[in-house]
């Protein structure tokens, strides 16, 4: 597809806007969106504004970790044709006009359509990304990592607005490619979900039956665990490992200085590794008494809340770059005895047997939860340690590989959604004339 730009531009009156269409014109968002504050609809369904996906209803995505209040008679009616943005995330791109009635939290502010021009133009213009670069120009930061949208700026943005057969030729051609680009963006996450299973079955075979298929089994007397090899020891997971829970850290006492001690939270504990996007720090005195709570290279960790999300169990072993660090509550530090690796008992608290054993107390439950006595009771099958550590480099090198794979589609997909970006704020900014790319495309 070859689009070009336009003959004429002149500039917006906005650095972060550029030069614009010389035929556009511009009028500031109070002249099409009236703010509004509708409350008392609390048997509605609950919304929330996604970067990706606008305006969604929460029952349609796995949102377990933006919990609504208990007390919904604050959040707002939001209708459809309405803009509602998420004053704290704007410079996220948590923007969106919806296509669904439902409320939102008072984190948001709703305006209500006072114009005639086209949404779905609308809708891509202010969620773009040179307008994002607006959002974050007036808000003001009250925490770090943490902005906040000055209404009384905001509604003076300006609006770009084509004539309105652009708005609508725009629109559709951004309706069209961003398809394109989401269906392959869903191909790339199928595959990271089958990655996912087939890690998930992998690690679960080879914990419970091991490498030999061959081998005299016997059964383990317990129905998630069904038969295991004959040699292999049965017991619960107390006479292996010591479970030892974080400590209850302040969080009034939590540091952002790099050269205090990273604290561990669940927040950190991924599906196989740690992950340190979100950092806090404690500062560390003498006899504070917190040895107990310091970890170690090979240390195996879980977070306590939530263990289960869709790519696995939130099980990791500890490494070098992690340290030095230390155990924060709602995370278990699980310490393997003289008889069990730790590589291993990683692995076993990463397959499905674990799953069964823990799922039927947190079904149905809020904030699913799995405390140190759950993790002790967990009957594992224990084969000799040779025999483990065989195991574990088996897995190691058979992981590494669906883990490559995971990787590629992930870049491929971040590729892809930055692609999509740059094709709608080019389009909506007019850096690009696509008024004649649908009957161009129809043609071809």
């Amino acid at each position: 597809m070859s689009l070009t730009k336009y003959r004429d531009y002149k500039y917006s009156g906005t650095d972060w806007l550029g030069e614009v269409p010389s035929h556009w014109r511009i009028a500031p968002l109070w002249t099409l969106f009236r703010r509004t504050k509708r409350t008392g609809f609390e048997k509605e369904q609950l919304l929330s504004v996604y970067r990706d996906f606008g305006v969604v209803p929460k029952a349609s995505r796995d949102d377990n970790n933006n919990k609504p209040s208990d007390d919904l008679t604050a959040y707002q009616l939001v209708k459809p044709g309405d803009l509602a943005i998420n004053k704290m995330k704007a410079w996220q791109g948590a923007v969106a006009i919806s296509e669904h009635r439902g409320i939102v939290s008072p984190a948001y502010f709703i305006y209500e359509s006072t114009h005639s021009e086209n949404s779905r133009f609308l809708h891509y213009l202010l969620r773009s990304l040179r307008y994002i670069t607006g959002y974050l120009s007036i808000s003001k930061g009250i925490r770090v990592n943490q902005w906040d949208l000055e209404p009384q700026y905001h509604s003076r943005i300006p609006v770009l607005l084509p004539p309105e057969g652009e708005q609508t030729a725009i629109a559709a051609f951004l309706d069209r490619e961003t398809a394109k680009i989401n269906a392959l963006i869903a191909e790339h996450e199928k595959l990271i979900a089958l990655l996912a299973e087939k890690r998930r079955a992998t690690i679960s075979h080879t914990v419970t039956k091991g490498l030999n298929a061959n081998a005299p089994m016997k059964d383990s007397g317990v129905v998630w665990l069904g038969a295991v090899p004959a040699h292999w020891k049965v017991g619960k997971a107390r006479f292996y490992v010591s479970v030892l829970p974080g400590y209850a850290f302040s969080s009034a006492g939590f540091s952002t200085d790099e050269c205090d001690v990273k604290l561990l939270r669940g927040i950190n504990v991924a599906v196989g590794e740690l992950r340190w996007d979100e950092v806090v720090y404690w500062k560390r005195t003498e006899a504070d008494g917190l040895g107990p709570f310091e970890l170690k290279v090979g240390d195996v960790v879980i977070g306590m809340d939530r263990p289960l999300i869709s790519s696995g169990i939130r099980v990791a072993v500890v490494k070098q770059e992690d340290l030095p660090c230390m155990l924060l509550q709602r995370v278990a530090k699980i310490q393997p005895g003289p008889s069990i690796d730790g590589r291993f008992i990683m692995r076993l608290l990463s397959s499905r047997a674990f799953e069964a054993h823990f799922t039927p107390d947190t079904t149905g439950v809020s904030v699913p939860h799995i405390s140190g006595e759950q993790i002790s009771s967990f009957v594992i099958s224990v084969p000799p340690l040779d025999e483990q550590l065989r195991i574990c480099d088996f897995l190691d090198a058979e992981l590494a590989k669906l883990d490559a794979l995971n990787h590629e589609a992930g870049r491929t997909i971040a590729l892809l959604g930055e692609r999509r970006n740059a094709l709608i704020a080019a389009a909506v900014t007019g850096q690009i004339d696509v008024r004649d790319a649908v009957p161009l495309a129809l043609a071809a």
